[in-house]
């Protein structure tokens, strides 16, 4: 490279052609780098540089360093971007390029000076980014000349604020940050003077300056800072006023892009360096920024806050967090809940969770934690109860964080609280007594933050959660009569005592944690926690207690214990029933690991109603009283020797009956353990147990259960109304009615109105009303004010009787509602039975009453609640039901059941109306056949032997053969009846899906049903019929396992009667013009394709005579008709014959055809047939429309169904086959043209009405093929070379001639 001292020059390339005659692949790098993508433009940078690496030609070089200068004052702005990239690669790639040079090129390409007005934008631009791409090369430093020069154009720029706003100052600053020392004192110091002493003048030239002072401290010293703007340090009271300018100044200028301007951090820093972050933060952020009152400046106030908590020591970190900062930021929080409002709160928790995770120091961790959690209002802390960012805290600081928050609940500290009150909360002086409601929102709090720390993924041990545990036990239920160190939570006595609503809050946290200790995996680092973990076990201690049994125990100590007493005292029953649940409980811990699970399930029922005990006793006696009958039952020796009578229910059916009662309450601790506890009873299920479940969802009864409750209703109102006014029982009696149908609702309003109507008659009568309007005299005032007065009590009472008519109707409606939910959490138990207990037979038993179910809720019109029911049943049925690949094994003895129970359900499918609902009874059947050929019986029929070549190719033949426990005569006569009904019934709910599914899944069951529909080819009730027949007759055939259960000879005369059917229903066949004509002539052609495929390949002794004569025959124009689709597979039925599509004929008339395209061609002419005269002439003359699709579309290329492809046309030899074929010319082949109206294609004559019809779009088409062109003519605007003119003088007759022999197919040889 011997010209490289050039190639930074503005000089001409010798040989500017030379590269450009090399390719376009090197030009297209410089189009890629200027591309909006930028994966692309960083591709093509990396392809640049290999390029010029490999090649190291001088004039690539020099050209790529021409391209890339000029790009960076491109008008796209992704391309600047893209060129500034490319150039510091380069530049950084070949170091001998001289960086002088560059920057040369660069001014001298984009001047500032020469440019014109309109480019002055894209050359500061441009200027700007070659110095970027000088500065990210590396090299820019290492050259002082180019630094120096780089440094003055972007002060020269900096005078373009209104392109490049504050980039050159950024990048200025960039650059220094990156200089030595040495280089800046030298270099840089001398040029920067004058900024460094305006550094007062703007944010950037205090920014300039403040990294100056960080970066080079031994230069800008305090006597060369007093030098050049007065003072030896940057904050002190003289400078304060105009740095919080310069800070409000940059906080409106970055509002856009939210985050703290780096002036504002700078100075931050620097203040801590001079020793003056006090002076700074209360002088001025506290006493002048925040005076603003602006959000920009307010925000950049609290990101500074946010900032300086890394940067602060102990005294300064409590100085902040109790000033006017964190007040107004405290105010913020609250005055901004609104949805639209920005919030701040989150970025302010990543603040203080990016110090926690980063900081060690454990005095300062927890000063910030307390610090926040001491800005109230109103005593409730302004940061959230359930924040995440405890889970930073160190162990001891948590430990200490803990003590904290429990010590301010005994003894609330208000004074040490930075408490403040909205303006809102000013003016509003309901709370009398404001400290002890301040008292009561802290408390609610910090029991709140206690709970979630134990739900958080902090690190804690088992000794810290039972702590808080504890404490939020003891104060939701008891209290300390006086101090004693027995009990820690009694060591302190609260300074204010706990109040009943302060009991009842941490009543309420406290069923959150025990919610949360339920579910928390294995505390601790020992070898047994991890063993415990894998296991997935939740709940326990790492010595494998369950934690609600701690907390049992605890309780106990406080009910024996004389120095603390419970808010709501046991009875002497209750007290006995508490002390009979702890025996209990010890018993089950001693019983054998054998039931373990049963042991655990009864375990963790009893500890729980034992603790809700303390919540609401008169409910909870009932259930704990039948739990421990029940559990005495369970686990009594005498129930396991002697199995209980029939009348008393078992201790499964009682647990059951509690389980259904625990769902309906609101807690979802209750409902979560209620599943648990049933999962681990379920091997213990009996049928009446099942049934008490299934009666919950029996939409019958509760239909009776409605009925019986309005019945109720309207009982009690009669009752009421023998005990009141006459009036009372007129209202009574309109409202009889209201569990009747809408139309009722509405003929009993209008009975009411009219009622209210004679009732105000009378009273006007009573007032003599009537009679004054007669003889145009007066009341008096007493008469009209005894008037009024009877009136207004008359509408009191009718408004009166038609808020009773709304509330009872709301009560109803609110009654359906919990219903319904209380139907989908037993749903839950439904689902978990299927799930666990697949293989027991009283999975049975559930089908029918789920199918129910679905047809109750899909034969009525329901709301959102209903169709979630609906959805889940219908998907418990189907994933956890039908699709369940276990199931029952032991079905000798349900054998004749299980029968029965198929022959109702396809019974039941079959009448039923809704082919949705038919599914699900369908399939149920399936369920039960795939259950029935599952099992082995004794009685079964050994399978018969296969051929030895079947036996041989197919390992699971034998598997297939099995019927297993199938009566087969039973099930076929089933299937079959309900097949003949498909294919027979006019509306049928049974699709052809169903029983594809059947045949797909039961092989068996093919043979005995094809003959049906070999059959209904021909004697289905409709064509549409016919075409399901034929669709699953094909459908069958290519199963693969149905000539396991056939001989060859039946296998022969299966497909040769099929193709009688077939030929039959072909024969048939009139003019194809409805869409079920059409869709049995497709499906039967496609099953003739595949039978004559069979027989093709298989050498099978088969007669086509008869076949061949008919579609022969439905090549005719009164045939197939002009559908694409039906021609291309009739001539995938043909090609198994030796028939081959015909091709198109070329015409030879080549002369008069370049002729009349030369006259078509010539400009400002319309092309004789074009012509509005001679437009109606010419279609009447070729009497021939163009074709269309099936119904009525242009026509498609040829379809042909999967896997009926010829050898031949696979390898590509047939023509019909090729793939590369023009779709135009393969839809104008066989007579049939490009495009069209389907119905214009019968006749000529509708043509020429349908022509007259679109007479306003044929004037505005492009001169394309005409409606009137043949069918083999090109458009006459486009003709190719090959195309045949129009010859307006041809006669109709011949055209019709020519094409009825273009239409008979020809014979291969």
């Amino acid at each position: 490279m011997a010209e490289l001292e050039g190639l930074g020059g503005g000089g001409v390339v010798t040989d500017p052609r030379g590269v450009l005659r090399q390719g376009r692949a090197f030009l297209d790098f410089f189009w890629d780098i200027a591309r909006p993508e930028q994966e692309v433009r960083l591709a093509a940078t990396e392809n640049l540089l290999r390029h010029l690496r490999e090649g190291r030609k001088d004039d690539e070089l020099k050209y790529t360093l021409k391209r890339l200068v000029e790009g960076l004052g491109a008008t796209r702005e992704a391309a600047r971007p893209g060129f500034s990239l490319a150039l510091a690669q380069v530049l950084q790639a070949f170091e001998e390029i001289p960086i002088c040079s560059v920057l040369e090129q660069i001014k001298e390409k984009h001047n500032l000076e020469k440019v014109k007005k309109k480019l002055v934008r894209n050359a500061a631009f441009g200027n700007f980014f070659g110095v970027m791409a000088l500065f990210q090369s590396g090299r820019l430093v290492k050259d002082q000349n180019a630094l120096l020069g780089s440094i003055q154009l972007l002060q020269q720029l900096a005078n373009h604020q209104a392109h490049l706003r504050d980039l050159p100052r950024r990048t200025l600053i960039d650059i220094m940050s990156e200089v030595p020392e040495s280089v800046f004192e030298e270099v840089l110091f001398g040029i920067l003077q004058s900024d460094l002493a305006s550094a007062f003048a703007s944010p950037d030239n205090l920014h300039l300056l403040l990294v100056g002072m960080q970066k080079f401290p031994s230069v800008l010293k305090p006597k060369k800072l007093k030098k050049l703007f007065g003072s030896p340090t940057v904050v002190n009271e003289e400078n304060i006023p105009r740095l919080t300018e310069l800070l409000q100044s940059a906080a409106k200028s970055e509002k856009r892009d939210k985050k703290l301007p780096s002036v504002a951090f700078d100075l931050l820093q620097v203040s801590l360096k001079e020793n003056a972050f006090e002076l700074f933060w209360e002088e001025g952020v506290e006493n002048a920024l925040l005076k603003e009152k602006s959000g920009p400046v307010s925000y950049m106030c609290f990101r500074l806050l946010g900032s300086a908590l890394p940067l602060l020591s102990l005294d300064q970190l409590q100085m902040v967090l109790k000033g006017k900062v964190m007040q107004h930021y405290g105010e913020h929080v609250v005055t901004t809940q609104l949805p639209d409002r920005f919030k701040f709160a989150p970025e302010m928790e990543g603040y203080i969770e990016e110090f926690l995770s980063s900081c060690d120091d454990s005095e300062r961790q927890l000063a910030v934690m307390i610090g926040f959690s001491t800005l109230t209002n109103q005593g409730n802390p302004v940061f959230s109860s359930s924040s995440r960012v405890v889970r930073h805290l160190q162990p001891v600081v948590l430990q200490k964080y803990v003590d904290w928050l429990k010590d301010m609940f005994l003894r609330p500290d208000l004074d040490c609280c930075l408490d403040f009150s909205s303006n809102r909360q000013k003016q509003n002086k309901e709370n009398a007594n404001i400290a002890q409601h301040k008292i009561a929102r802290l408390r609610k709090w910090i029991i709140h933050r206690l709970a979630n720390i134990i739900e958080s993924t902090v690190k804690k041990e088992e000794s810290l959660v039972m702590d808080i545990s504890r404490f939020c036990f003891f104060h939701a239920f008891f209290e300390a009569k006086k101090k004693t160190s027995q009990i820690n939570e009694a060591k302190v006595l609260p300074a204010e005592p706990l109040d009943e609503q302060a009991h009842s809050v941490a009543e309420n946290y406290f069923f959150g944690l025990l919610q949360t200790l339920n579910t928390m995996t294995v505390l601790g680092d020992t070898e047994k926690a991890a063993a415990l973990r894998e296991k997935h076990i939740h709940g326990v201690t790492a010595d494998g207690k369950l934690w609600i049994f701690l907390l049992v125990e605890y309780a106990s100590k406080l009910l024996s214990s004389e120095h603390v007493k419970a808010v709501k005292p046991f009875t002497k029953e209750q007290r006995d029933a508490w002390e009979r649940t702890l025996q209990s409980v010890k018993k089950l811990q001693k019983q054998n690991k054998a039931d373990s699970a049963k042991v655990v399930a009864f375990q963790q029922l009893l500890l729980l109603m034992a603790i809700h005990l303390f919540k609401n006793q008169s409910e909870t006696m009932d259930v704990l009283s039948d739990l421990l009958n029940c559990t005495e039952r369970a686990f009594s020796k005498e129930a396991k020797k002697k199995k209980t009578d029939n009348t008393e229910p078992g201790w499964v059916e009682v647990m059951v009956e509690i389980l259904l009662s625990l769902l309906a309450q609101p807690s979802l601790l209750i409902r979560r353990i209620s599943k648990s506890v049933f999962v681990r009873i379920c091997p213990n299920l009996t049928k009446r147990g099942l049934q008490l479940i299934l009666d919950v969802l029996d939409p019958y009864q509760e239909q009776n259960e409605e009925s019986a409750v309005v019945v109720m209703e309207e009982s009690d109102k009669k009752i009421k109304s023998e005990q009141d006014t006459d009036e009372e029982e007129n209202e009574d009696s309109s409202d009889e009615g209201d569990s009747e149908s809408d139309s009722g609702d509405e003929e009993k309003n209008e009975e009411v109105d009219d009622d209210f109507r004679s009732q105000l008659m009378n009273v006007l009568q009573a007032g003599n009303s009537l009679a004054a309007d007669e003889s145009d005299e007066e009341l008096d005032d007493e008469a009209m004010m005894a008037l009024d007065k009877n009136i207004s009590a008359l509408f009191a009472e009718q408004q009166k009787r038609v808020q009773a008519k709304k509330d009872e109707k709301d009560r109803i409606r609110k009654e359906k509602i919990l219903r319904r939910d209380y139907k989908i959490k037993v749903l839950d138990l439904i689902e978990a039975f299927l799930t666990k207990q697949s293989e027991n037979p009283l999975v049975f038993d559930i089908i029918e009453p789920l199918l129910r179910v679905i047809e109750q809720c899909m034969s009525t019109d329901s709301d959102k609640q209903e169709v979630d029911f609906l959805k889940k049943t219908a998907n418990i049925f189907r994933n956890s039901l039908c699709r369940m690949r276990q199931y029952c094994k032991r079905v000798d003895d349900l054998q004749e059941d299980l029968h029965a129970f198929v022959e109702r359900l396809v019974k039941k499918a079959c009448k039923h109306t809704d082919s949705s609902v038919a599914l699900y009874f369908f399939s149920a059947s399936l369920y039960l056949l795939k259950v029935l050929k599952g099992n082995t019986s004794d009685k079964s029929s050994t399978p018969t032997p296969l051929p030895e070549k079947q036996n041989s190719t197919i390992p699971q033949a034998s598997q297939l053969l099995s019927t297993g426990c199938l009566d087969m005569e039973r099930v076929t006569a089933v299937y079959q009846q309900a097949l003949t009904q498909f294919l027979t019934k006019r509306n049928s709910a049974l699709t052809s899906s169903m029983f594809h599914d059947l045949f797909r899944r039961f092989p068996i069951m093919c043979k005995p049903l094809v003959d049906t529909l070999v059959k209904s080819i021909t004697a289905g009730a409709r064509q549409h019929q016919q075409a399901q027949a034929c669709l699953l007759l094909r459908n069958v055939l290519l199963l693969r396992e149905l000539k396991l259960f056939m001989t060859e000879e039946e296998w022969e005369e299966l497909i040769r009667e099929s193709i009688s059917q077939v030929t039959k229903s072909l024969k048939a066949v009139g003019k194809c013009v409805l869409k079920a004509e059409k869709e049995k002539v497709a499906k039967s052609l496609e099953l003739l394709n595949l039978l004559l495929k069979t027989v093709t390949e298989e050498h099978l002794h088969v007669k086509l005579t008869e076949v061949e004569k008919v579609l022969l025959g439905l090549n005719q124009p009164e045939g197939i008709g002009n559908s694409a689709r039906l021609d291309s597979l009739y001539w995938n039925v043909m090609r198994w014959l030796n028939y081959t599509k015909p091709k198109k004929e070329k015409a030879a008339n080549k002369p008069e055809q370049e002729a009349e395209s030369l006259k078509r061609k010539k400009k400002g002419f319309l092309p004789e047939t074009k012509k509005r005269k001679n437009r109606k002439k010419g279609i009447k003359e070729n009497g021939v429309a163009p074709a269309a699709g099936e119904d009525g579309d242009p026509a498609a290329p040829e379809e042909q169904p999967l896997g009926t492809e010829t050898p031949k046309q696979k390898k590509g030899l047939v023509p019909g086959g090729s793939k590369n074929k023009n779709e135009k010319r393969g839809a104008r082949e066989n007579g049939v043209a490009p495009a069209g109206s389907g119905e214009a294609a019968v006749n000529g004559g509708d043509a020429v009405a349908h022509k007259k019809k679109k007479k306003k779009k044929n004037m505005n088409r492009k001169r394309k093929g005409d409606g009137s062109n043949e069918a083999e003519q090109v458009p006459a605007a486009k003709k190719t070379k090959g195309s045949v003119s129009q010859e307006p003088q041809q006669k109709p007759s011949k055209a019709k001639e020519k094409k009825k022999a273009k239409k008979t197919p020809v014979p291969q040889d």
